[in-house]
């Protein structure tokens, strides 16, 4: 007699991440700031990381709700989750400097490789495919994921927004390493952290943000990414 097969997980039943440190490499720009400041003012421990420690420890000092400032080295270290927001120029040598600080680590790369021209922004296709295999590929030892690509730096820094309404496509190899990171993507009021697939399915994900540009200059807006019948 075979044993009944085990049910099914629901995939929204997701980790309690209200434990973790988040880290922040890039929490002194624009989507690093905001990201630190909506996970922070929802309970999250976070320190946001820069190449100078007490620019670091200023910007945190602006943002309030708890946040820390360190070097990006200490940032890493002292980070159980670690979100990589830098500039796309700096994304290869900010992540071979820390290789041995992000060894182990969970690593959530939401970097957009993207150049402007007259025309406006456009997608860059990096040589590995996307930046979160860039990523992967520059840290062997960690736990690379790709995430919070769509989400708009002017509403996640504005605190009279209580709630942003939008999806977080998360990419990654491993499972459980993705739904640590949707769970804590839902931790802030109105987003929602939703699979998406493997990293090797990053580089449209990140390219859209092109697309959002666009829409949001001609309607003067911040849009964000809905995915629906989920």
């Amino acid at each position: 007699m075979t044993s009944p097969a085990a049910p099914k997980k629901d995939p929204w039943d997701l980790p309690d991440v209200s434990g973790l440190t988040v880290g922040v490499l890039g929490g002194t720009g624009d989507q690093g700031r905001g990201l630190a400041y909506r996970l922070a003012r929802a309970g999250q421990q976070v320190i946001i990381g820069s190449r100078a420690a007490e620019r670091a420890r200023s910007a945190a000092a602006e943002l309030g709700e708890g946040v820390e400032g360190a070097e990006n080295a200490e940032c890493a270290r002292r980070s159980d989750v670690v979100i990589v927001a830098v500039p796309w120029d700096g994304h290869a040598k900010t992540l071979e400097a820390l290789r041995e600080e992000l060894r182990g680590k969970l690593v959530v790369d939401c970097v957009n490789p993207l150049g402007f021209d007259k025309k406006g922004a456009y997608a860059l296709t990096p040589e590995e495919g996307s930046a979160a295999e860039q990523a992967a590929a520059l840290l062997p030892d960690s736990r690379v994921t790709a995430a919070f690509h769509h989400l708009s730096a002017v509403l996640l820094a504005d605190p009279e927004v209580e709630r942003i309404e939008t999806d977080v496509m998360v990419l990654g190899e491993v499972r459980a390493d993705c739904e640590i990171v949707q769970a804590l993507a839902a931790r802030i009021p109105g987003m929602r952290g939703v699979f998406a697939g493997r990293l090797r399915n990053a580089h449209q994900v990140e390219s859209l943000v092109a697309n959002l540009i666009s829409v949001n200059r001609r309607y003067k807006a911040h849009a964000g990414v809905r995915l629906t019948d989920i």
